[in-house]
């Protein structure tokens, strides 16, 4: 604060100095030839003034401006170093995401083409288990048939033996002559067909 007061009033006297003698020495001149003629006095508080103000500016102004000046460039070199780390920073952080899309798609891919092979593995198991379990029960009901046609030749077997003796004990029992034989095998088939049909 004292220094600028004292620059400022350096100036002013500095400034004021030239002024008072440029005036008095235009007073001094007439006509038009004054404008040729050289002031030594007014030219040497010129120098002087210009080189005090050379002075001035140069130990007061110039080197806090350059400071300023200085300090301004590191800074927005500063803000270009920042944008231009924080822009490849972005353009890292970009291609991860791009990486981590590429790699969450590669894996839902994965996940469908594992569904998918898990669908058919499961259908190809259902289709084998009722292959299996068709023959099965084929293979039950060819057995069911089977027993119940040895059952059916069985009884068969068993109705036949029986009529078989219920026939040569009728042959045995009486002495028969052709038309006695001829009714008794009539009258037993005639028994044969009512005993089938109850059974029906």
């Amino acid at each position: 604060m004292r220094a600028s007061r004292i620059v400022a009033g350096t100036l002013v006297v500095l400034a004021s100095s030239p002024a008072v003698l440029w005036a008095q020495g235009g007073e001094a001149e007439s006509g038009g030839a004054a404008m040729f003629n050289i002031n030594y006095g007014l030219s040497a508080w010129t120098i002087l003034v210009f080189l005090a103000l050379v002075l001035v500016l140069t130990r007061y102004a110039w080197k806090p401006i350059l400071s300023a000046l200085e300090a301004r460039e590191q800074g927005i070199q500063g803000a270009l170093d920042e944008a231009a780390r924080r822009n490849a920073e972005a353009a890292g952080l970009l291609e991860e995401h791009k990486q981590q899309l590429a790699d969450a798609r590669r894996q839902a891919n994965e996940i469908l083409a594992e569904g998918k092979a898990a669908g058919e593995r499961v259908r190809k198991e259902i289709e084998e288990k009722a292959r299996v379990e068709g023959q099965a029960i084929v293979e039950r009901a060819r057995q069911e048939i089977e027993r119940e046609r040895d059952a059916a030749v069985a009884q068969l077997r068993r109705e036949a033996v029986d009529l078989a003796l219920a026939a040569a004990s009728k042959l045995l029992s009486e002495n028969l002559t052709q038309a006695k034989d001829r009714r008794l095998v009539e009258q037993f088939l005639d028994e044969m067909d009512d005993g089938r049909g109850a059974r029906a």
